[in-house]
């Protein structure tokens, strides 16, 4: 079997680093064209010295000297986050793992799918901000898009081999993050340090202040919308905190079924790089000869307000998804920078969506208008 050439955008991001990890279980199967790193570049340099890929992007081009200097001879050096859609598209690439963060991720996902590649999509936010696009692309095209996110890769395993139209309802678990116990009273003092640190998962910084908003779960709705093609109300997220089922599906008969495991996002990875194949997996296993508490919970939407806008925003506009996104991403940074209080972060989306929201056309110039306009107002509000 030849082996799967492979770019990674986004190599030393946490979805980078446990792709490659599964290229080093399996480097018959797999081959390394393309990485890329947003600033990290001491780490991408260790990369290219152990996966010598034809090429390699630092997106920030002050660290690209760094990189020319210190990378093996053997791969082309490039720098400037414009070169990300011209590695999405290389001839000799056959998978694009997307692990980019935010909107950065949504031109190389389209460049991608118009060349007619298989897109492992760990960028939530391609389908929340243009899955409209994409799914017009997807028609039309030889190219395939299969989601990294354990919950999506959940409700794909689940729905193998059923009719689409025997789906009732997607039931898409959520952790709840750090405050799923918290009063509405104690969400108004958390502090940036509270919400970094994730029960259950090992995120970046951006992602896991969404799970804590969970805004993370909203904008995954809106995702398996345009994955599924299923309407928001079909779509019900409920607190699950071992994070043991990753998502459920509720067929018209009364069954269910659902993709079970430890957290561990090596799993989506590989099933959305080897589908519709399995391929053997050095990873943790549940031992069913133990006892497991596995319980469940609404969503309080008075106390985690980001759900309901996400879900609100896809039957508002085509461009609202756009906008909740643009205005949560800087919405979270201002709180990073501790600039604005935590519970500012959803009044800002929601500001900036009754603001902004209107019934322009979707097309990729207006989403990027979109996404600089939305981001130039949420900056400047509280």
């Amino acid at each position: 079997m030849d082996r799967k050439r492979l770019a990674i955008l986004g190599s030393t991001g946490s979805i980078g680093t446990q792709t490659l990890e599964i290229v080093r279980q399996h480097p018959e199967t797999f081959e390394i064209v393309a990485l890329t790193a947003n600033s990290n570049v001491e780490l991408l340099i260790e990369q290219i010295k152990e996966f010598s890929p034809e090429y390699a992007l630092i997106c920030n081009e002050e660290k690209f000297p760094a990189l020319k200097n210190h990378s093996a001879s053997s791969t082309k050096v490039l720098s400037g986050s414009d070169a990300l859609k011209d590695l999405a598209e290389l001839d000799q690439v056959d998978i694009v793992l997307n692990s980019l963060v935010g909107f950065a991720g949504f031109e190389p996902t389209i460049a991608a799918l118009k060349a007619g590649k298989k897109v492992a999509l760990a960028n939530k936010e391609s389908l929340v901000v243009g899955g409209k696009l994409i799914n017009e692309l997807l028609k039309n095209s030889s190219a395939e898009l299969l989601p990294v996110d354990s919950e999506h890769s959940a409700m794909l395993q689940s729905i193998v081999g059923e009719p689409r139209d025997s789906i009732e309802k997607i039931i898409i678990t959520a952790s709840g993050g750090p405050f799923r116990d918290y009063s509405i009273e104690q969400m108004q003092t958390i502090i940036v340090e509270q919400a970094l640190k994730h029960p259950n998962w090992e995120m970046g910084a951006k992602i896991t202040i969404d799970s804590s908003t969970m805004m993370n779960k909203g904008l995954e709705i809106i995702e398996a919308h345009w994955l599924f093609n299923l309407p928001v109300e079909k779509i019900e997220p409920v607190i699950h905190p071992q994070s043991i089922i990753h998502s459920m599906v509720t067929f018209v008969d009364g069954s269910s079924k659902a993709q079970l495991g430890p957290p561990d996002m090596k799993v989506p990875i590989i099933y959305a790089l080897t589908y519709p194949e399995r391929l053997q997996l050095d990873t943790p296993r549940m031992d069913w000869t133990k006892a497991h508490e596995l319980t469940f919970y609404p969503v309080d939407y008075a106390k985690f307000p980001c759900v309901k806008l996400a879900m609100d925003a896809i039957n508002d506009s085509d461009i609202a998804p756009a906008i909740l996104n643009a205005a949560n991403e800087i919405a979270v940074q201002r709180f990073l920078d501790k600039e604005i209080d935590y519970i500012s972060i959803p009044k800002i989306v929601e500001k900036s969506l009754e603001t902004l929201s209107d019934s322009t056309e979707i097309n990729l110039q207006n989403l990027i208008e979109i996404d600089k306009r939305t981001r130039e107002f949420a900056s400047r509000i509280n």
